[in-house]
């Protein structure tokens, strides 16, 4: 079947992907208005591409306006779809074709034009966990940030606190419970949990091993609480992981790949106060809990992070960007709780707001990321 034509653009085009299957769906749909609002048109051709919760790839308006949360409203792809619920976008497999298709049953295929990178604002499993990466290396087109590895380890907890152990960096107590130990033995399951507050004491964070923007995660002060606690982490990923909690401040920092290799930021204080038990959900994007920015540190203690940022960066062969959330004990020790390879881009978002801090603008940010994609060849060349 044939299809429709445009005229190929003489600017490069970037697909900016958003939404998708995981319970940030919303946050991704804020994430990618700013990032419309921040993108260079004179410089970029700009095509918004949105995935439904249930997967279906839709075209939708370029209106970051509308994509922003009004009165503690979240946004969705199904909002901003232009097309009907059973038209799809389809990317290209094959990687001689850059070229976006539009496709409806009984129309002939529209030719969106050809692709030169996409910025997938996807946070979460499906998006940022190395699936949309390895489907667009097999497409052959760039993209921004890290690669199926990179994601993958970003996503999974577990694995990427093993990665920062064999580097040798600091590393708070952890337990994993798999999901076939809770659902044959959850006994067992809960002794093990009781067994490591024993040994490091309560309270415990009982979070999902493979989500973000501290969805489902609960604190827990006492084995009471303990299954409601370990079912809402289930909601979100099978398998879960405990924490024990560290007593200092919550430090965040920034890593940007420049020409001559990644960099860091300022960092930032995440603040205890605000009404928060700790920097949950509603803390990050409907209340606006503001960080502090920077950090008010010591020199040692700045250029420390900094360091540890960049070593997490390349521990976990991240490429694009990370924010590196630490915490800093009152005996003065750094310990990495994490590192997430597409941090949030809402207007408030602690990442833009280091760099901005730093000296690079939310425009120079977005058109750093780009071109850092354009120069970077897919696979393994």
């Amino acid at each position: 079947m044939s299809s429709e034509h445009f005229p190929k653009s003489p600017k490069p085009r970037v697909a900016v992907v958003f939404g998708g299957r995981s319970s940030e769906h919303a946050i991704s749909v804020v994430t990618a208005g700013a990032v419309l609002s921040a993108i260079d048109r004179e410089k970029y051709d700009v095509l918004p591409i949105g995935i439904t919760p249930d997967g279906r790839w839709a075209l939708t308006a370029d209106a970051p306006e509308r994509m922003a949360i009004a009165d503690r409203k979240l946004p969705s792809v199904e909002e901003l779809a232009e097309s009907s619920s059973e038209g799809a976008v389809l990317l290209p497999l094959d990687p001689a074709s850059r070229e976006v298709v539009y496709s409806e049953p009984g129309s002939v295929p529209k030719a969106l034009g050809e692709v030169d990178v996409v910025f997938p604002v996807l946070h979460g499993p499906y998006g940022e966990d190395g699936t949309i990466q390895g489907m667009l290396e097999l497409s052959g087109v760039p993209y921004v940030g890290s690669g199926v590895l990179a994601s993958a380890v970003g996503m999974d907890k577990e694995y990427m606190k093993r990665v920062f152990i064999s580097y040798g960096l600091p590393v708070g107590p952890y337990e994993v419970i798999r999901p076939r130990e809770w659902e044959r033995d959850p006994a067992a399951a809960r002794k093990k949990i009781v067994d490591f507050a024993g040994d490091h004491g309560w309270p415990l964070f009982i979070k999902p091993a493979r989500a973000g923007s501290s969805m489902g995660i609960t604190k827990v002060e006492c084995l009471e609480g303990l299954d409601e606690a370990v079912e809402e982490a289930r909601r979100h990923d099978p398998k879960i992981l405990v924490e024990s909690l560290l007593r200092g401040r919550e430090i965040e920092c920034g890593v940007l790949e420049f020409e001559d290799g990644p960099r860091a930021s300022v960092p930032a204080e995440i603040p205890s106060e605000g009404g928060h038990d700790f920097y949950d959900f509603e803390a990050k994007y409907i209340d606006s809990a503001a960080g502090i920015v920077p950090a008010p540190l010591t020199e040692k203690e700045t250029a420390r992070v900094r360091e540890l940022a960049v070593r997490a960066f390349d521990a976990a062969s991240c490429e694009g960007l990370v924010r590196a959330d630490f915490f800093l004990l009152e005996s003065g020790e750094f310990v990495i709780n994490e590192i997430n390879t597409m941090p949030g881009f809402t207007p408030i978002s602690m990442y833009p707001r280091m760099w901005q801090e730093t000296g690079l603008s939310y425009p120079e940010l977005i058109d750093r990321l780009i071109q850092a994609a354009l120069r970077r060849p897919t696979g393994l060349r």
